[in-house]
């Protein structure tokens, strides 16, 4: 079996959740590649990712790092994704640009779970992926024990390509199986090779023939040697290797302590020979058989000092600076290396570039010079948590606007509007973490100071019985007075009709020009009823009124219907409405009866429960609750999951609320508003 290396520049997305050790991972590569001279660290914040303030405040990555880096004449951009759940949307735009995935996880098995929403995303896509346990020098269980752990959220078999070396407590180095070389770590250097040690050849031994039976359920020839106990030539295994990853049939799985420097020479060795060319994803996405230049963005950075950079993966053609595409001049083409950049003329298919000042682009969008259809790009996710916004300054809400607008463009799921029921601002995002991310670059970037709050609730109210009631306003100062006089029938309605006017004036009680009036005056009444709130399902029929053929005129009328609704109201026995919404959660099946109990405790009723459609192991647990009580469900669902439990949320119907609940909404609202 021949193996031919693949060639070209290539893109590896480096992802894994949060505390992972991805930043420290592409720092240690850069390094080991000899691309950068001096290994930064994220505890001094001198790293080429992470060079944004929010990240280096955090000590965590909030935004896609990209670098460029070559190593033995091939060229590798790394694109190293934010780990925290809450920034996800930043992987989604960009995995499907990247021809494959080292998933980055801790050598512990309790964090297994957190995995499963990235590895299902690169099986919907068809992303090849390498497994790299980092943090294998701290290890506390055995390499066997984490991959028990983590076999059941993968759809693809794992398959060891490392096995650790132990010395005492303390895990020293590791054997590579298919090269049958031993290797020691070396602080901040590449590892050394050593002589295979004698106490673990039952370990290496065992571990290689799960290898190659892993590898002979995808090859007939294999198959047989296993069978018949031939060892098979190194070839012909890292043929097979390279092969099986390449269709996404196998997920390897590498040790290394990046910190260290322990496991990366290994791990570029296999990037290099094993990652397959641009064209395999190009063909994925369906960019392959493209006339002229294509390409897409990944990412967009709105810079302080170099305006907006558009980061671009380039599927076919040559990109040149100075070219159109979609319309718009390319004003600048950069190789990237966090966010520092080297300009560069032009760009071959393959290449991850940044492109200048493309002020019209968005994230996902397929950039042509010759008009090509879309290519697929991520959907946006839906919120799970919002908070009311402000400028702290008045003179700076038109700033503001402006600010938002590129903090959406640089983030598409963080999005920000008006709420017409509460007229508050509100922005919209996926955790309390992202928001305050949001927050942090309108002031770094844009200098502007915002407040939050938790955002308002969309109360109503209804009535509950059927009154008559007369309104009349009189008033004479001198020349013409005003006059009006109305008698209106109020009555409620079903749940959900919302408003209804009926005009009952027979014989010219009322002229037919002031009816447009006494229908305004009742809606706008209708805006604060006697509980403060919006009023909602009812019907209101004027019947009868008086007139003055001189005094009367639209405003008086509009005035007696306000006063006629005023005073009925009261009469109607109002009540409080609270918005309730349709609530799909999705969590592993092992997590279901917490989240039953948070529903529950949130005033939810389950509706029903059903497995996650394409998820091993998941359910979905579907729910009535209340708008006032999910502000803060996706904390405590995450909290509760180990990070893995989402919902969607849908306006359901509208619900009395009484008793103290309701008392404290009214007297809560009554006392802002005097406020």
């Amino acid at each position: 079996m021949t193996n031919s290396k693949p060639t070209g520049p290539r893109s590896v997305a480096l992802i894994g959740p949060y505390l992972s050790g991805k930043t420290t991972l592409l720092e240690g590569l850069l390094h080991t590649s000899g691309t950068i001279g001096r290994k930064g660290s994220v505890t001094e914040g001198n790293t080429v990712g992470d060079s944004v303030p929010e990240s280096r405040s955090r000590n965590m990555s909030t935004e896609v790092n990209v670098a460029t880096a070559r190593f033995m004449d091939d060229e590798i951009t790394f694109l190293d994704c934010p780990g925290s759940i809450e920034l996800l949307q930043e992987s989604l735009f960009v995995l499907p640009g990247v021809d494959a995935a080292v998933v980055v996880c801790e050598p512990d098995k309790d964090k297994a779970q957190a995995l499963a929403p990235l590895l299902h995303t690169l099986d919907e896509l068809g992303i090849p992926r390498m497994l790299f346990v980092n943090k294998i020098d701290k290890a506390t269980i055995t390499v066997q024990a984490l991959l028990d752990a983590l076999q059941p959220i993968s759809s693809k078999p794992l398959v060891l390509r490392h096995i650790p070396v132990q010395e005492g407590d303390e895990i020293t180095g590791y054997i590579d199986l298919a090269s049958e070389r031993a290797y020691h770590y070396q602080a901040r250097q590449v590892s050394k090779v050593v002589e295979l040690p004698g106490t673990a050849a039952d370990a290496f031994g065992e571990a290689r023939y799960g290898m190659l039976e892993a590898l002979a359920d995808f090859d007939d020839g294999l198959m047989e040697k296993v069978l018949e106990d031939v060892t098979p030539e190194k070839d012909e295994l890292y043929a097979n290797l390279t092969k099986d990853f390449q269709n996404g049939e196998i997920v390897p799985v590498f040790l290394g302590a990046a910190e260290q420097g322990g496991g990366l020479f290994r791990l570029l060795k296999a990037l290099r020979h094993e990652v397959p060319s641009a064209g395999a994803a190009a063909a994925r996405v369906g960019a392959d058989g493209a006339t002229g230049t294509l390409a897409q963005v990944l990412k967009t950075y709105h810079t302080q000092h170099g305006g907006k950079i558009s980061i671009a993966r380039v599927w076919a053609g040559e990109l040149k600076d100075g070219m159109t595409l979609n319309g718009q001049r390319v004003s600048g083409i950069f190789r990237m290396m966090g966010h520092d950049q080297e300009k560069v003329s032009t760009a071959k298919p393959g290449e991850v570039i940044g492109l200048g000042r493309m002020e019209e682009v968005v994230t996902g969008e397929t950039l042509s010079d010759s008009g090509a259809d879309a290519l697929p790009t991520a959907e946006i996710l839906a919120p799970v948590y919002s908070q009311a916004i402000a400028a702290v300054r008045r003179d700076d809400e038109v700033k503001l606007s402006t600010a938002l607008a590129k903090v959406g463009d640089e983030d598409p799921s963080i999005y920000t509007g008006q709420d017409s029921a509460t007229h508050q601002l509100i922005m919209h995002g996926q955790g309390d973490i992202h928001l305050k991310i949001a927050m942090d670059r309108l002031r770094n970037k844009y200098g502007l100071e915002v407040t939050s709050e938790r955002p308002k609730v969309p109360y109503m109210e209804a009535i509950r019985k059927s009154v008559e009631q007369h309104g009349r306003h009189k008033k004479q100062s001198g020349g013409h007075g005003q006059f009006g006089d109305v008698h209106l029938r109020i009555k409620p309605l079903p749940r959900g009709s919302g408003f209804e006017f009926v005009d009952k004036i027979v014989g010219g009680a009322i002229p037919r020009q002031y009816i447009p009036a006494v229908e305004a005056g009742i809606k706008e009444y209708l805006n604060k009823g006697p509980l403060g709130f919006p009023v909602v399902d009812l019907s209101v029929t004027v019947f009868d009124g008086q007139y003055h053929a001189v005094d009367s005129s639209e405003i008086a009328f509009k005035t007696a219907a306000r006063i006629a609704m005023n005073d009925g109201m009261k009469l109607c026995g109002p009540v409080l409405l609270e918005p309730i919404l349709r609530v799909d959660i999705t969590a592993p099946s092992e997590h279901t009866p917490k989240v039953n109990a948070i529903v529950s405790a949130r005033r939810g009723q389950i509706l029903s429960f059903d497995t996650r459609q394409g998820w091993t192991g998941w359910d979905v647990v579907s729910a009535h609750m209340p708008q006032s009580e999910l502000h803060d469900l996706i904390i405590e669902l995450r909290s509760a999951t180990q990070g893995t439990g989402s919902y969607s949320a849908t306006f359901d119907h509208l619900q009395e609320l009484t008793g103290r609940l309701a008392d404290d909404v009214v007297t809560a609202h009554n006392e802002d508003v005097a406020a």
